[in-house]
């Protein structure tokens, strides 16, 4: 099987996902349809839904899988709305689904659209152009607790206090408007000898990032419906970037492989919560040497896999 190196863990997610010729399956995090492109070429008779809020991924993704033809259904949504947009299209069970969370390479790659801390761009980062809320507004408008609170808990950055401080300090003589602004900002905030471990506007974007696309609050309220969703023996295979996503994901397939809700004193279970599948990957699956080299955005990937009961 031939792979191309644009999606991150892609040939290790195709393995576990098991496609089935004849098989439904569903990709909510569409992209450039990386993933997706490898699925489609296993189906037969089989079906492929694509679900992105991105306008221009979804452009990028339909050109892409063109070749499929009506194999292939692409929906504009939020992957939270899976359950009711399949439901719409006369889906009520899949085969298989994948989510491969954060920001796209295109997102960040795409200068105008400033989820790069490396261009110089207007504060956006909204994933669907949609929405009202911008990076731009959490930047000027949050107050300095609401901002030490997402840096501190969505960058797990430990200067998340001075930065959020100096956030206040620079807006108060005019609006915070571009990347690079912020860049500056976030730099006068943390030491110098402590700028020396990457770019030191990593963790502030990132937490600016999943606050203004809900990211982890999506994730947390939907995980149980894609179990539910799964035919059995059918797999949901999970790509997280960071460690928040990664515990939220590993958490929610303990609990749907053993809901038991009795004291461990008890003989036999009495709560009646009963099993819904197997956690396949009691490791996170990372990323081998070779891709390590290929694609530097892989270093922090880990896949999880659920199989449905």
């Amino acid at each position: 099987m031939e792979f191309n190196h644009y999606s991150v863990l892609l040939r290790e997610t195709i393995e576990q996902l098991h496609v089935k010729p004849d098989g439904i399956y569903v990709d909510g995090t569409l992209g450039g349809g990386g993933h997706a492109y490898e699925v489609c070429k296993q189906l037969t008779t089989g079906r492929f839904y694509g679900i992105d809020q991105d306008d221009a991924a979804i452009a990028a993704a339909g050109e892409r899988l063109a070749p499929f033809g009506d194999k292939v259904t692409i929906l504009r949504n939020n992957y939270c709305n899976m359950k009711a947009a399949l439901a719409a299209e006369g889906v009520t069970k899949v085969d298989g689904i994948v989510l491969d969370l954060g920001v796209s390479s295109y997102q960040l790659d795409t200068e105008e659209r400033g989820f790069s801390y490396r261009f110089d761009a207007p504060l956006d980062m909204r994933m669907d152009r949609r929405q009202t809320l911008t990076a731009r507004d959490i930047v000027n408008n949050y107050s300095e607790s609401e901002l030490f609170r997402i840096i501190r808990d969505y960058g797990e950055d430990k200067f998340a206090k001075n930065i959020a401080k100096h956030i206040v300090m620079r807006r108060a003589d005019k609006p915070i408007e571009t990347t690079f602004e912020l860049n500056e900002v976030i730099k006068a905030a943390i030491p110098a000898k402590m700028r020396q471990n990457g770019h030191p506007s990593k963790q502030t974007f990132q937490a600016i990032r999943i606050e203004c696309n809900r990211e982890l609050e999506v994730l947390r309220n939907t995980l149980d419906d894609f179990i539910e969703l799964l035919n059995p023996g059918g797999r949901l295979c999970i790509i997280t970037f960071h460690s928040l996503e990664d515990r939220i994901v590993k958490l929610s397939f303990k609990k749907n492989e053993n809901p038991c809700t009795c004291p461990p004193n008890f003989p036999t279970c009495v709560c009646g919560q009963v099993s819904k599948g197997t956690v396949i990957t009691r490791k996170a699956i990372l990323p081998g040497e070779k891709e390590l080299e290929e694609n530097s955005r892989s270093k922090s990937a880990k896949l999880r896999v659920f199989e449905a009961s």
